[in-house]
């Protein structure tokens, strides 16, 4: 029974990813409440997009709520490949291999850095913006917070790949690998969940 007791302290989870996973948790509710706000203004409105609610001098500057569906389909598609290149590189550091986990977070970061231009162009191609009724104000208010996300993703990434050129990783010692990927992964799964709800369900 002794000789199994390192093991199983080893195995136990960590103070700081016990905190990490109440953080994202946090994470999660803030994102509730978005969404939330979203439906609820959603439900409220007479038609969606609501574009009775336009001014004339609105609409003759031009403003329609109409979004732009190519771009995103791009980005969806990259971020969603992003999770399966950063979980390959907490694969390849659990086996000893810190030159595919280096690749790994340099894939991912550039991954990312593409997303967040993506997101950033299509902003300045959209007819409309956040003081635009309702549906401009929580449009932009959704993306926008999942983009600043984005960014502190990307941040936490590059951290990790300075790191991993500093030799800090190896088999036994890689917890902020997997901390970097739940992260990773949980920003992708919020975009998922905003792209069905402002690009895929009918209006």
């Amino acid at each position: 029974m002794a000789a199994h007791a390192p093991a199983q302290q080893k195995q136990q989870m960590s103070n700081g990813m016990l905190g990490f996973i109440l953080f994202l948790a946090s994470e999660v509710m803030f994102f509730g409440g978005l969404f939330a706000a979203y439906f609820i203004a959603r439900a409220d409105a007479e038609e969606w997009p609501p574009e009775h609610l336009l001014t004339p001098e609105q609409l003759a500057a031009g403003v329609h709520l109409e979004l732009e569906y190519a771009i995103p389909i791009i980005g969806t598609i990259i971020l969603i490949s992003s999770s399966f290149v950063i979980q390959w590189g907490v694969f390849q550091i659990q086996k000893g291999n810190r030159t595919g986990l280096i690749w790994s977070l340099f894939i991912t970061l550039v991954m990312g850095l593409v997303f967040l231009t993506l997101q950033i162009y299509d902003y300045t191609q959209l007819p409309f913006r956040a003081d635009d009724t309702v549906f401009g104000t929580t449009f932009y208010t959704l993306t926008g917070f999942h983009g600043a996300h984005v960014t502190g993703g990307v941040m936490f990434i590059f951290v990790a790949l300075m790191r991993s050129l500093g030799g800090q990783f190896d088999a036994e010692n890689h917890e902020a690998i997997e901390a970097c990927s739940m992260y990773w992964h949980f920003v992708d799964v919020v975009w998922v969940a905003l792209f069905v709800i402002l690009y895929v369900i009918p209006t």
